[in-house]
């Protein structure tokens, strides 16, 4: 059985700590790895994009990064209960002209049983920035 520690009911310590695991995947920039940490069918809001299952999660991902280079995330708790969790975040990113971008958003969580996402639901906000304004 695939479990993704901390496993639900979540405290402040394990919601922390598996925003912070998250971040890591993410910033590792690797599709595989962030994918584990979900469903197999997991159920994902993206911005306009509606995403089903892990193999879509690694294709959304790996266009992602093709588009959004030299990215950096930070991740922060906002709220949890039972099994679910609320975090807000930026990230920086640049495109191949070097037009650099901070995103700024919300997500929503909900894990099953196992520790693993079976919901993601993003809202984002891009933002135009100067190379000297980046933070990350």
């Amino acid at each position: 059985m695939e479990q993704k520690l901390p496993l639900p009911l979540f405290t402040f310590e394990t919601a922390t700590q598996k925003v912070q695991l998250a971040e890591d995947a993410w910033n590792s920039k690797d599709p595989q790895r962030v994918s584990l940490a979900y469903t197999p069918d997991t159920e994902w809001r993206n911005r306009d994009v509606f995403i089903n299952g892990r193999q879509q999660v690694v294709e959304f991902l790996t266009k992602k990064w093709q588009r959004e280079l030299d990215y950096k995330l930070k991740k922060e708790l906002w709220a949890f209960t039972d099994n679910r969790i609320a975090v807000r975040f930026e990230y920086e990113f640049h495109d191949a002209a070097g037009q650099w971008y901070r995103a700024y958003g919300n997500e929503n969580w909900e894990f099953d049983e196992n520790g693993l996402m079976q919901k993601r639901y993003a809202s984002i906000n891009d933002l135009a920035i100067k190379e000297e304004d980046r933070r990350l």
